[in-house]
This record gives C-alpha cells, structure tokens and sequence, in this order.
C-alpha cells in the first residue's frame, strides 16, 4: 500500500511540474515529506523540475540534499544540473558536473546551456570543443546552446561557421531554434538588414518569433522603418501578440514620437491587448516577494523606498545618471523620472539588501527584459555595496559584481 501511495504521490507532482504548475508541485511535496512518505528518485527529479521552473534555488537545495541518499542516478544529476543553471548558481553547476562519474549529452548540453545563459560564452563553447573531444555528438539541444553562445558574446563568425556545419558535421538539420539565434546574433550584432533577409531565405517558413526577435533589435539599434515593418510581419502572425505592440511604442516613445505612442496604444485598446506590467520577484527564506511600478501592497514598502533613495543618491556620487530613454511615457519633469526610479528590479534590489545576509549574492527574477537604466544602476550598486547581484530575465542571467556585468553590455 505504501509503494501504491508512493506511486500516486509521484504521479500527481510529476504531473504539475510538467506542465508548469511548479507551485502546486512543490506544496505536494512539502505534504508528502510532512505525511513521512520518502521520495525516490522519480519524486526528487519532479521537484528539481518545478524548483527550475519557479527559480527557487533555495528550496531546489534543500532538495538536494536528499539526493545523497541515493547511489549515483544519471536522470537525476541531470535534473539537478539544470536547475543549478537556471537558477543561477553557475559555481554548483560547475561543481555538480566536475564530479558526475557519468556524463551523456544531455549533461554537456545542460552545461553548454547554462553557461552561455549566465554570460559566460566563451567558457560555453570550450567546453562544446571539450564535449567534442570527449567522444560525445551533439544533439539538436546542444546546437541551440552554442549558437546562443554566439549570439550573446557578438560572435558573428563563430555563429555562421557553427550554423553552417550542423548538417555537414553532425546531421542536424537546423530547426526555428537554430534559425531564431542566428537572427538574434545579427539582430544583437546591429546587422538588422542582414538579419531581415535571413528571415526572408530561410528555408523554413517565418514565424512570429523570428520577426518579434528582428523588432526587439531593432529596438536596440534605432531602426524605426525595419522596426514597423517587422511588427507589422509580427501581427499578421499574431494579431495578440502583446509583446510587438508593446515593443513598438516603446521605439516610438524612445524617439519622442508621442502621437505614434497612442496611435499603437490606440490599436491595442481596440483589439483588447493588454501589456503585462513589468514584474520581479525575489526569493528569501522559501517566500517569494513579488514587486511592480506603482504597487505599495509590500509590508515594508515605506522601508524600501527609504532604501532606494539612499541608493540612487550614493550612485548618483558615483557616476550613475538615469537614462530618461526608458522612460516610455509622455511625461515631463519629476513624474517621468519617477517612473524610471521605481523600476520593479530596483524595488527589488533595495528589499533584498536590507533583507539578505551580507555577502550573500542577491538573485531578483524579471519577466520582462531588463532595461538599460536599470543595466546602468544595477553595475554601481554592485560596486558601492561590494555586493553580487543576479538577475533572470526571460532569456538570461546577469551577473553584476564590481561595477560591471557578465553580459559585457551586449544583451
């Protein structure tokens, strides 16, 4: 009856955790261990997956711990290695797969992956010479992990030569992943015109994804004719798509084009397309706090305001000026800047060194892109508090230490 249990048990988190209800997955799993039900591998490989999924890394330790008490298990080293990497813990991840005493594709690709995810690209694609060398081909996944290497490292010849040889060398035929990064490495690189015409010869046919990544580089780089053009190509796909119109007039407002700001605006309100307010959370303790522009529900909101002033003005004596670019409203004077200044990820960043023990890296989740003022603050607060600060957005990591980030400025 107890295995029958065990079963059922396993079953139900497993379930969860596939499809993405991690916190559902987790609570079951706090019950089972609570009701003395011991977890097996297949139990602990479940929880690693919604601890991923949640970025929860605290907890997905915990965890681990009871990995222990198993002899070595292949599937769930692997399980482990990715959450390590997605959480953002690249020293555990580097140390888990130094002593796994047995290593197959999914391992190298996992930590090809998390390298390149977590700003370290270079190391990324030694390690794909070192996984070569080793014996073990590279599957489809790990292609996608070394162009993703080469798109946010700038290394345009390294991405056309890696692109070019996945037939040729492995078999692989490239897929819209493979096809998504390389229009992302031109897109990053500021060559939109020949990521443009990529999109227009690739074999495959173009999607939503591939003209969203064009129009966010375009973003990037100040094409506004390439920019429409490549949202008008997202719509089509998608007429729901909130991020092309949300990119969109976020050009617009970035060149002072207000009148086209609510034109788009317009044309969301019309076809009931609403943006996702910008959003980022911290883990302390097993408790998630969440933070968003405008929202004072936080217990100790007073605090943490008090806090972020302290910081933007320590900052400011450092060299940081607030980059009004992304201040994506028609506003003037000190309510455009408080917009910028209360940024979620700064909320978060101010809550988390009052809260966190000192030297303890800060780890804030984003489910928006980072912005590039906050980029700027985020390096000088790293340097005034001597501090380490991670943060997710939903492509990568950046890893902020000493006035500077892991990213090299190229995201």
């Amino acid at each position: 009856m107890v295995t029958a249990d065990l079963v059922v048990w396993n079953s139900v988190i497993g379930a969860y955790a596939q499809n993405g209800n991690a916190e559902q997955a987790l609570n079951l799993f706090k019950q089972m261990r609570r009701a003395d039900f011991s977890p097996n591998q297949g139990t602990l490989t479940s929880a690693f997956r919604a601890c991923t999924s949640s970025v929860m890394l605290e907890l997905g330790r915990q965890v681990h711990v009871q990995v222990l008490k198993f002899d070595s298990d292949l599937i769930l080293e692997n399980a482990l290695l990715d959450m390590y990497c997605k959480c953002g813990s690249l020293e555990e991840a580097i140390l888990l797969f130094e002593r796994m005493k047995e290593r197959d594709v999914i391992s190298w690709s996992t930590m090809v992956s998390g390298l390149a995810q977590n700003g370290q690209s270079r190391e990324a694609l030694g390690l794909f010479k070192t996984m070569q060398q080793s014996g073990i081909r590279p599957n489809y996944i790990t292609m996608v992990g070394v162009l993703f290497a080469c798109s946010h490292a700038g290394l345009v010849d390294d991405g056309w030569y890696y692109y070019n040889s996945m037939k040729r060398l492995y078999g692989i035929e490239p897929g819209r992943e493979h096809l998504g990064c390389m229009v992302d490495l031109l897109g990053r690189a500021g060559r939109v015109e020949e990521a443009a015409k990529f999109i227009d010869e690739m074999q495959l046919e173009a999607d939503s994804v591939s003209w969203r990544t064009l129009l966010n580089a375009c973003r990037v780089h100040r094409n506004v004719e390439l920019a429409i053009l490549a949202a008008k190509k997202v719509v089509e796909y998608d007429p729901e798509d909130i991020g092309a119109y949300v990119l969109l007039s976020n050009l617009y407002a970035e060149s002072r084009r207000w009148r086209d700001v609510e034109r788009v605006r317009e044309t969301m309100r019309n076809r009931g397309v609403r943006k996702d307010p910008g959003c980022s959370w911290i883990e302390l303790e097993n408790q998630i706090h969440v933070f968003t522009l405008g929202d004072k529900s936080h217990p100790l909101i007073d605090k943490i305001i008090l806090n972020l002033n302290i910081l933007l003005q320590r900052t400011a004596e450092v060299g940081y000026v607030p980059d009004t670019n992304f201040i994506l409203h028609d506003l003037d004077g000190e309510q455009g800047d408080d917009s910028l200044r209360f940024h979620s990820e700064k909320l978060a960043v101010a809550f988390g060194l009052m809260k966190s023990p000192r030297g303890k890296p800060i780890r804030i989740m984003k489910n928006l892109r980072i912005c590039g003022d906050c980029h700027s603050f985020m390096k000088h607060v790293s340097k005034i508090e001597s501090c380490t600060i991670k943060i997710r957005d939903p492509v990568r990591f950046h890893h902020f230490k000493d006035g500077r980030c892991t990213c090299g400025d190229f995201w």
